[in-house]
């Protein structure tokens, strides 16, 4: 079956995931993680795409983008993905591919999802076994969300300036929902819509996006489709 095209709309936030080829690991130290920040920043501004949250895992990276345009989320995961790949290869001595196929994005209805995405994003290392809590990995824009330290790369959302009057408020509340986590439910969606590329929201959210990506939004059930009924003689 001939896979769906990505749906990539302006102005929507999207979870955007890139592995390595056989899952092998994409970055062999800081200094390539690094660089991966700095081509990222490079192409976000070049094709004018905010970066509101990443986290970069030895064998994958999530990130939380929004375009100003249809064309701009495209645009710069290719430009990031074929640099870091020039990069990494003239670094390490290698040749050939290094990503597994296409990036995958999944775009998010913005109230109910998008700071919950963020927390997703910096309690995965933890998940992952590699921190002890999000504080701990230095390789997430957590540290800029709670007051650690300042990202210029980061674009904060407007449903995290809504979590209070002052920076120390709205990092205290950030704080407080990393802290208390999503649950598993809600972990196991972000995973599973993300590699799927499907839409995280309500149905009036994923019919509005159907229209204007071109494309069905929700998962058709598993299995042939049923036959019609046979026209009565």
């Amino acid at each position: 079956m001939a896979r769906l095209p990505r749906l990539s709309i302006a102005g929507c936030p999207h979870h955007v995931l890139q592995r390595g080829n056989n899952r092998q690991a994409v970055f062999m130290d800081d200094a390539d993680r690094s660089r991966y920040m700095v081509l990222l920043g490079d192409a976000a501004s070049r094709f004018k795409v905010a970066v509101h949250a990443y986290v970069l895992l030895d064998n994958h990276v999530h990130l939380l983008l929004t375009p100003a345009d249809a064309e701009g989320l495209a645009q710069t995961m290719q430009a990031l993905g074929r640099a870091y790949v020039r990069y990494f290869n003239d670094r390490h001595g290698r040749s050939g591919t290094l990503w597994e196929g296409r990036y995958r994005s999944a775009p998010l209805e913005g109230a109910p999802y998008l700071l919950p995405c963020l927390v997703w994003l910096d309690t995965h290392p933890q998940r992952a076994g590699l921190a002890s809590e999000p504080a701990a990995y230095g390789w997430s824009s957590h540290g800029h969300y709670v007051g650690q330290r300042m990202d210029r790369l980061i674009t904060p959302p407007d449903a995290y300036w809504a979590l209070g009057n002052t920076p120390f408020a709205r990092e205290a509340a950030y704080a407080e929902l990393v802290r208390a986590g999503l649950g598993a439910p809600m972990e196991r969606a972000f995973t599973r819509f993300a590699q799927g590329g499907w839409p995280m929201g309500g149905a009036a959210f994923a019919a509005e996006l159907a229209q204007v990506g071109g494309r069905r939004t929700v998962r058709g059930r598993a299995g042939r489709p049923k036959k019609p009924p046979a026209a009565a003689e």
